[in-house]
């Protein structure tokens, strides 16, 4: 699973693919890294060795166009920022549950388990947003189950819910040993918000924008 479109790929030299920074596909400005080796003008502290600078060869330095940040390439590889495999979050995921996403993304290659507790947490948000007390993610659960929860949103709730718990109490899940498990969890929080949230709000749209007439037919078949 990869955020990259196939036809955009990062490569060393490229005038222009999907940035890792922004995920955008952009034009780059491409520059090789230098070491100095004189006396930098204007700063007293350094030492002259020789004049002028040495280029580092196998490093090279990228910039968007777009955001303006840029990436470390070192022997035609990226080195920073770190190959992200996990996909954005929704673009209609809450803001606290986003949050949780996020950050859950940005530390996945540092800690996998740590990914995997913030996840859990994300869900927590989730499913007061969906109208859970927050007291408990088991209760909320069995709160939405009784109210019509998808058996397949109720499974992948509890997935994210136990394995995240593993990350905080060790279990019988080894986190450590198959940091691809908590990969699967983000795209399953994706897949939560795109069934609970994502599409009922496409159906209402849609619903509201039928003609009055067949709309009021339909309630009154319905009544």
């Amino acid at each position: 699973m990869t955020t990259v479109d196939p036809k955009h790929v990062p490569v060393v030299g490229s005038a222009q693919f999907q940035c890792p920074q922004c995920n955008v596909v952009a034009q780059q400005v491409w520059s090789d890294i230098f070491l100095s080796t004189g006396r930098i003008p204007g700063n007293p502290y350094t030492v002259a060795l020789n004049s002028g600078v040495v280029p580092l060869g196998n490093y090279q330095v990228s910039c968007c166009y777009v955001c303006r940040k840029l990436t470390f390439w070192v022997d035609g590889k990226i080195e920073w920022p770190s190959p992200n495999q996990i996909l954005p979050a929704s673009d209609d995921m809450p803001p606290n549950v986003k949050n949780n996403y996020d950050e859950a993304r940005a530390v996945y290659h540092l800690s996998p388990k740590s990914a995997a507790a913030l996840l859990r947490l994300a869900i927590q948000h989730l499913c007061v947003d969906l109208g859970g007390a927050g007291n408990n993610i088991n209760d909320d659960i069995a709160k939405l189950v009784d109210h019509g929860l998808p058996i397949k949103i109720q499974q992948a709730l509890d997935v994210v819910r136990v394995i995240g718990n593993n990350a905080v109490h060790p279990g019988l899940i080894a986190i450590d040993d198959n940091p691809q498990i908590v990969v699967a969890l983000f795209k399953l929080v994706n897949l939560i918000v795109e069934n609970m949230i994502t599409q009922p709000a496409e159906v209402k749209t849609l619903f509201e924008a039928l003609p009055s007439g067949a709309k009021d037919a339909i309630v009154k078949r319905d009544a």
